[in-house]
Formats: C-alpha cells, structure tokens, sequence
C-alpha cells in the first residue's frame, strides 16, 4: 500500500524556490529552451546554491526525524523536462534533503496536478503558477530572493504570517481599503464575537497547529507567529477567531502601522506570508518571505489592479 499523503502535510516547491536558479532562468529568458537545456546538461553534476526556500523545507524535513514518523512531504513540482531536472535531483543528493518525489511537467501549467498530490502549500517564483494555485483553492506563495542571511536552524521551525487576506478571509481589509480606518474598527467592535471567514493560509494554519500536537506540550518544534498591522481594539476579533478554530499560535504581534521586518528578524522566521508588497519588500531582505496573491476576481485584486 502506498503512502497517504492525506495524512501528512504536503508541501509542493518549484526547483526555483528550492534552489537558486535565477542565472540559468535569464539563460532561458534571453535565449530559449535548447540554450537551457545544454546548460543543464553541462552542469548536470555541479550543485546549484540554495534558494530562498531551503532553510524552511530542511527544518520541516527534520520533523520527521525528530518525531520518528511521517510528518512531512515535499516535493519538487517543476516545469522543467525530466532530462533538465535531473540536475535538480543530483543537488538533492547533495545537500541530503530526504525528498524522493518530482513532478516535472515539461513546461505545462502546474495547477492542476497540485490537488492531485494533496498539496497543502506551494511555494514558487512563479506568479502564473502560484496565481492558479490560489484560484484552485491551494494556500501559495510567490518567494521574493534569499535574504542576505538566511536563518538556518533545524531545532525549532518558526513560520509567521499576515492576518487579514492571508489567514483570514479579504473582506475586513476590502472595508478598510474602501471606507477608510474608523469604518474598519468600527465593524470589527461590532463583530468581535463573528468568526472571520477563513483565508486562503486558514487550513495550513490548522495543519501545522495539528502537527504541534504530536509532540509534548510546550516541546513543539513548530512554531507559529501572526504579525499584523491590526491593533487594539481589531486585535480582539482574531483571537475569538482563532479560538472557534481551535487554534492557538505562540506569538501575536498587533503592530498598528509600525514595521514588520525588525519583528520578524527578532522572531528568527524561516518564512513569512503577506498580501501586501509594501511590507515584503522590507521582510524580504531580512527573512524569506512570500507574496500571497489576491484570488483572479476578487474585490481587493481589482483594487490592486
């Protein structure tokens, strides 16, 4: 019988995310597919660098060997051809990542193969790929480059994210945009005891809050922070949503406009998730950090358009 990737949390990563791809993509980008393909082949055997993704898949492959059991799956989902790809499979073997399973679809779209491994999470460069992922339903993000140093820590996995269009659903932001900051506190004092609608990251959040439970209380591996602009009295209405959900996270910044780089470099995140690119530009030079996109059609996308 095979593994049940239902059971597990099932993380799917392009090999540009993985790894650092970026010199033989402008290669591509400048002068096709064949002048790729040689360089591939050229450099079959030479390792490529890590990219921006790299501490996060180590740190959650080493939960598997710190619980003694399947936690965790990553696979490599690629629109390389298996003949280019197997440069990625070879740096794999270098660095000793325990990941076994590719899809490489040969420069075909990659969506819809993600709900057929169960993904729970896709993490690519790819604005295409990542944008038809979230239109599937699929919790995804576009990885900005590799801070210039990039925390690397195995003991402890500490995953942060953005809580409105992030966690939870586009709909108080859209207020905020549209009718301004007194409107927004206004309805969520109102709302305070109305759960939020989930986001697009809600069910990877309870994921890894599951994942925390197969270890002893207060022994977690996992970590989880939610850094928002929200602040007093907005604060309220995300705590009474994560208690319906039965979730708890370790840490809550409510920062009301301040930075959130400074909080995330202190908080040591392998990653952080956000909507919104004037905060990621910021996060990205001190954590790995991705752009979470807005669903094609949603009122808070054609704002942004």
């Amino acid at each position: 019988m095979g593994l049940d990737l239902s059971e597990v949390l099932v993380i799917g990563i392009s090999s540009r995310a993985l790894f650092d791809l970026e010199d033989s993509n402008d290669l591509f980008e400048a002068e096709g597919l064949e002048a790729y393909r040689a360089y591939q082949l050229e450099h079959e055997k030479k390792a490529l660098k890590k990219g921006t993704a790299f501490a996060l898949v180590k740190a959650l492959l080493h939960l598997n060997e710190v619980s003694g059991k399947k936690l965790v799956e990553v696979i490599v989902m690629s629109r390389n051809s298996p003949d280019t790809g197997l440069r990625v499979f070879n740096s794999i073997a270098h660095y000793d990542l325990d990941i076994s399973r590719a899809a490489f679809s040969g420069g075909t779209p990659l969506a819809p193969y993600l709900n057929a491994f169960n993904v729970d999470l896709f993490l690519s460069k790819s604005d295409e790929d990542v944008q038809a992922a979230i239109d599937s339903g699929i919790a995804a993000a576009v990885l900005y480059s590799p801070p210039i140093e990039q925390e690397e820590g195995t003991e402890q996995i500490r995953i942060a994210f953005d809580a409105d269009a992030v966690i939870f659903s586009e709909e108080s932001e859209h207020l905020y945009k549209t009718k301004g900051l007194e409107a927004f506190l206004a309805h969520e004092k109102a709302n305070v005891n109305t759960p939020m609608k989930e986001g697009p990251f809600a069910k990877l959040l309870m994921t890894l809050s599951f994942l925390q439970q197969h270890f002893p209380k207060g022994e977690s591996p996992v970590r989880i922070a939610i850094v928002t602009a929200r602040n007093s009295p907005a604060h309220e209405r995300v705590v009474q949503t994560l208690r319906t959900w039965g979730v708890s996270v370790d840490e809550a910044f409510f920062l009301g406009g301040l930075s959130k780089d400074q909080i995330l470099q202190a908080y040591q995140a392998h990653i952080f998730f956000d909507d919104q690119e004037t905060h990621l530009k910021e996060t990205s030079k001190l954590v790995a950090s991705g752009k979470v996109p807005y669903k094609t059609g949603s009122p808070l996308k054609k704002l942004q358009d």
